[in-house]
């Protein structure tokens, strides 16, 4: 990754045009071919960006002062950064990055669902937690009443995207031969909400959809035996 801080004036054009006047940025270049533009200021997002594949070129403007022109791979669309002063120039080897990893109420809910899968279906038994597949592990591999395996992909907020990774896993899972001895292995979309266009989607390929109560497996798992009333 190659980070600038540099003075510069920023102009896009594409299927909208937008300027940045004359000021202080943050210019990031990642190995990923994107290039993004920050302030100190806005919270997380940039100014403005350009999104892999893009290629950038530096030579110099009319004036005489350096200018970069990104160009995007699949539309006509560019970023132009003129700049007026350089205040860092650095690049970092970054290496390979070993991925969002669960925390929180999520990682949470999967450990308490690993211990009462019958909450999302009767009959529900746990096989294993974080069953590896060559794309990734699949966060409660079950069995339910008829033997059948049973995928489970939890999330806090069940969305369109939480969906499309479950399709995925179920499309290699099924090539297993050992798992889909008794029949297809069945798919189970859990979450504390659940978006309606994520519930349409994936009842149309055939996954069960299950509301979770955080606070209702929370009292499960406290015991009533460890209650004072």
């Amino acid at each position: 990754m190659r980070i600038v801080v540099a003075r510069c004036q920023v102009d896009y054009a594409g299927r909208l045009t937008a300027h940045l006047p004359l000021a202080t940025r943050v210019l990031m270049l990642k190995s990923d071919g994107s290039v993004l533009i920050h302030s100190d200021g806005g919270s997380y997002k940039p100014l403005n960006w350009m999104s892999p594949p893009c290629t950038v070129k530096e030579g110099v403007a009319e004036d005489g002062r350096p200018e970069w022109v990104v160009t995007a791979g699949k539309t006509d669309d560019t970023l132009r950064i003129l700049i007026d002063e350089v205040l860092h120039d650095s690049s970092h080897d970054l290496g390979v990055d070993p991925g969002l990893q669960k925390d929180g109420v999520e990682k949470h809910l999967q450990e308490l669902l690993a211990e009462h899968p019958a909450t999302l279906a009767d009959g529900l038994t746990l096989v294993r937690r974080e069953y590896m597949t060559a794309i990734g592990p699949v966060d409660l591999m079950c069995r339910d009443a008829d033997g059948l395996s049973v995928a489970v992909e939890i999330k806090r907020r069940g969305e369109i995207d939480g969906v499309e990774q479950l399709t995925r896993y179920l499309e290699l899972l099924n090539r297993d031969p050992i798992l889909s001895a008794k029949g297809p292995v069945r798919g189970i979309f859990a979450a504390q909400e659940i978006k309606p266009q994520a519930r349409v989607l994936a009842t149309d390929r055939g996954i069960a959809c299950a509301l979770v109560d955080y606070d209702a497996l929370r009292g499960m798992d406290d015991g009533a035996e460890h209650r004072l009333f």
